[in-house]
């Protein structure tokens, strides 16, 4: 955890700020009139101008409130490209009087971090702490991570690290019971808006779009808000004269980006679980909405038919026997004819599975299942359903008593056929849906002759 005495009033923050992009630039050769991009002229000067993000920069947010107190702790900015992680642990730095230290764990390795401890730690000798902000801090294996272990408990440093990915699944424990979490939003309309604002008024005019365009704009960063001002500071500098640009006028101008979507990341996972659960919740338009965004951004089709036909078995079951046929129907589908037509295929399977009705008994039943095999352990069938192939096997019994269910009665024996020592167990149990709404009568009638029989 780091101290500090009080945190410095607007002007001083806003001295400091200015004093380390001064520094940055003239490390990169650049004068203070030097052209800017117009995302790093409008970077925030203080906390509260970051947009989007108020429940960690609002007036009653987290880090607001780290700030009022006094005591900042090393923490983890965690969210999409583009949110404000960069500038808000620079305005960190700048708020609490910490040297700001940078680093890219794509760029850097233990050599870079030794270095930046033995500054921070001679920094700390003259009496300045050091906030040291890990940009893609995920990028860090096992080993460099637990590197920062001493020197955040020693307060040597202070530690940001910037995410796009899950720390839960990137980061070491013990980093993260050392650092607290907090989660950045992707930038809603109304945070571009501001930032449109901001950049018409830097401009000193309105940004050439009519409204359906302006929200075409922001639709197509994404939430994205550095990659949304970079647009905005291309319509400034090529929209032709001043007439306001529709729509299809912006989409010339512009190249829309593709969604961030990484096939083995977070938005991969998550849109599969979205996918999932509204079919599960027997919602067509959530599911078609879901299936569209993954193969909007480059989804393999046939990964998606591998998780179609896991929910029909998973979620349907008996309840609709054709779900699964029509899950692996559309496979053959896609197979047969290609892209773009062969998505029809899987959206067919998607709404199909949707609008069945659902059953867990399979699932749960094989689920039960397999608990009582594993704990079992190797018992043995009854010898009544063994066969007996040898004289010897049918000295010891093997199929003694054996009743061919062709023979009986309604093509039924109802003897058992549990191990001698389980005795009869239950694990499939179907609900009154659906074709299991028949299954279930005939094992209620079967349940019936079995209790007669024996």
């Amino acid at each position: 955890m780091g101290y500090y005495h009080s945190p410095p009033r607007p002007v001083a923050a806003y001295a400091i700020w200015r004093l380390n992009m001064s520094s940055l630039f003239e490390s990169a050769g650049l004068a203070d009139e030097a052209p800017r991009p117009l995302a790093d002229r409008l970077r925030p000067a203080v906390i509260d101008e970051v947009v989007g993000q108020d429940h960690l920069t609002g007036d009653d947010g987290v880090l607001t409130r780290m700030l009022a107190s006094g005591r900042l702790g090393s923490i983890i900015l965690w969210g999409p490209p583009g949110t404000g992680k960069t500038t808000i642990a620079r305005l960190l730095a700048g708020e609490t009087g910490l040297a700001f230290e940078q680093m890219s764990a794509i760029f850097s390795g233990v050599a870079d971090l030794k270095k930046s401890f033995a500054a921070a730690r001679a920094r700390r000798e003259q009496g300045q702490g050091t906030l040291l902000f890990v940009d893609e801090i995920h990028r860090f294996n096992k080993a460099q991570q637990d590197g920062f272990l001493p020197f955040m408990e020693d307060g040597t440093i202070t530690l940001v690290g910037a995410t796009t990915e899950n720390p839960s699944f990137e980061l070491n424990a013990a980093v993260l019971s050392r650092a607290q979490v907090l989660v950045l939003n992707r930038l809603d309309n109304d945070a571009m808006e501001k930032l449109v604002e901001r950049a018409e008024e830097l401009e000193g005019r309105a940004l050439p779009l009519d409204e359906t365009a302006r929200y075409a704009l922001m639709a197509m960063a994404d939430g994205d808000g550095r990659y949304f001002l970079n647009m905005v500071e291309d319509i400034f500098a090529t929209a032709p004269g001043d007439e306001l640009l529709d729509s299809e006028a912006l989409a010339d101008l512009v190249q829309q980006r593709l969604p961030v979507y990484d096939k083995s990341a977070d938005g991969h996972y998550n849109l599969v679980s979205a996918l999932h659960k509204s079919i599960r919740g027997s919602d067509p338009d959530a599911a078609l909405y879901y299936l569209a965004r993954m193969l909007v951004a480059g989804e393999d089709p046939l990964f998606i038919c591998r998780r179609l036909v896991r929910m029909a078995n998973e979620d349907i079951g008996l309840a609709d026997p054709q779900a699964v046929v029509q899950a692996l129907a559309a496979k053959d589908v896609y197979d047969f004819l290609g892209s773009p037509e062969g998505e029809l295929g899987l959206a067919q399977a998607a709404v199909y599975l949707a609008t069945a009705p659902k059953s867990i008994g399979v699932y749960a039943g094989y689920k039960k299942a397999v608990k009582r095999a594993r704990e079992t352990g190797s018992v043995p069938p009854p010898k009544i359903i063994l066969n007996a192939p040898t004289k010897m096997m049918k000295q010891q019994e093997y199929g003694a008593g054996y009743k061919y269910d062709h023979d009986q009665p309604d093509a039924f024996s109802g003897q058992n056929y549990f191990p001698d020592e389980m005795g009869r167990e239950t694990y499939y149990d179907p609900p009154e849906r659906g074709f299991e709404r028949d299954v279930r009568k005939r094992l209620e009638y079967w349940a019936r002759l079995r209790a007669e029989r024996q």
